[in-house]
């Protein structure tokens, strides 16, 4: 085995598949099966506390797909399973992706049976990209339809992610911050992301600071010293206690500047409030009040219907892992091969078969009112969703908007959401119509392959 590096390079990621679709390529390969096979990514189901899911990292996968490559190393190491043959290794080696993608824009709120995603090209070709894409997108999509959540249940004020030493892996800490700005969070305390993504970099203090200081107030005294403006973390003892401290020091040394002071513990609506008066009755009416721990979007909810003069939240956990929906149930099938509409018909499963468009009506409020999922070749009302972004095996120019373009596009389609699918409990609304081709289709295909 080679000694490895702790994190997966991107130049290795040709190798980040299942075995059975390098198995399963091999048997293309082996029975000359060459033909062109549609692929779709999509969700049968929502999970039971969504009602709709944030898609996300489906535009952006195709830049990894475009430099996907295997190279000596690789061969060598697939070579050690001895489960491949050379002729094959020597397919691989050549291998560059050649086919093309169709996807939703990034951000784009989707109900079931809506493709994130259509990858169309050679079959082994597409078949190698399967748990790749579905990992890749899983993970923006899961996170950012959490993230999304936050934001409605805070409304006018901004959520912050605070969840990287609780996300699963490096690249899931790393990729999250970028799923979280185009959901419409504020900003994140994650330096490298936040950077890499243009998203604003949060942070206050922690506990350990004031607890290796002689004093509390040392502390306080310390960090605004060296941060004019900062937030002071006030409940590492007595939240009050620090809150009449604060302003005893500021009452006396008026050229401080203090930005806000964070909530981390306890009730946090009830000090909330009395930190507010002891505030605003002091005349610091323009310190704000930043609240975190083990925060959700139903906890905001509740301290917000509460009247807690809370500005700001700082959200870990249940962000960085969506803890009450971690997975959602993406299905990579093949819908056409050879020119034949093909289709799975497993309980439970069955797919539609075809390349597909989705067509999104608004009603004269601006809001969805029906998206109807159809035939690519079909014309409907509505803005269609799915677009071209690579073509044979390149990425167009133009055809990715730049993340600021795509936060913009995403804040307007979020914007689309009628009220009721913005609420935190379980909608079971679903305003997705299968067009009429499509029905036929499946049923004249499920004929011809003896299912009925």
């Amino acid at each position: 085995m080679l000694k490895r590096p702790l994190v997966v390079r991107e130049s290795d990621l040709s190798l980040l598949v299942d075995l059975y679709e390098l198995a399963m390529a091999q048997a293309y390969w082996s029975e000359g099966m060459d033909d062109t096979a549609v692929f779709s990514l999509f969700f049968r189901e929502l999970p039971d506390n969504r009602n709709f899911i944030l898609a996300c990292g489906q535009q952006n996968v195709v830049r990894v797909i475009e430099s996907l490559a295997f190279t000596d190393e690789h061969i060598k190491r697939l070579e050690s399973l001895n489960r491949f043959q050379s002729g094959f290794l020597d397919w691989l080696r050549g291998f560059r992706f050649s086919g093309s993608v169709h996807a939703v824009a990034e951000g784009t709120p989707l109900f079931p049976q809506e493709p994130l995603l259509e990858v169309e090209g050679p079959v082994a070709e597409v078949q190698l990209l399967e748990s790749l894409v579905m990992n890749y997108v899983h993970l923006e999509s899961v996170l950012a339809s959490k993230a999304v959540r936050l934001t409605f249940a805070a409304g006018d004020r901004p959520v912050v992610d605070f969840g990287m030493r609780r996300t699963h892996g490096v690249d899931a800490a790393h990729r999250s911050v970028r799923a979280y700005r185009l959901a419409g969070l504020a900003g994140t305390s994650n330096v490298l992301a936040g950077l890499d993504f243009n998203m604003p970099v949060y942070g206050t203090m922690a506990h350990s600071f004031v607890q290796a200081c002689p004093d509390e107030l040392d502390a306080f005294r310390a960090y605004a010293r060296l941060y004019p403006g900062t937030t002071l973390l006030v409940d590492t003892y007595d939240t009050r206690t620090a809150v009449r401290r604060i302003i005893q020091w500021l009452k006396e040394e008026p050229e401080v500047r203090i930005g806000g002071i964070r909530l981390d513990s306890g009730d946090l609506a009830a000090e909330a409030v009395d930190c507010r008066n002891m505030l605003d009755e002091a005349g610091f009416t323009d310190i704000k009040i930043m609240a975190s721990g083990g925060l959700n979007e139903h906890k905001i909810a509740k301290l917000l219907s509460a009247a807690a003069p809370i500005d700001g939240f700082g959200v870990g956990t249940a962000i960085g892992v969506s803890n009450d929906e971690p997975a959602l149930e993406l299905a990579f099938k093949m819908t056409e091969y050879a020119d034949l509409p093909r289709m799975k018909n497993s309980p439970g499963k069955q797919s539609f078969p075809g390349r597909k468009q989705i067509y999104r009506r608004l009603g004269t409020d601006g809001c969805i009112t029906q998206d109807v999922v159809a035939g690519r070749d079909e014309v409907f009302d509505g803005d269609p969703l799915l677009k071209p972004v690579m073509k044979h095996g390149q990425v167009p120019e133009d055809a990715i908007p730049t993340l600021d373009d795509q936060v913009r596009a995403a804040e307007q389609m979020i914007a689309t959401l009628p009220q009721r699918f913005r609420s935190l409990e379980p909608l079971g609304e679903n305003p997705v119509v299968i067009s009429e081709f499509l029905r036929a289709l499946q049923k004249d295909t499920l004929a011809k392959v003896g299912g009925g």
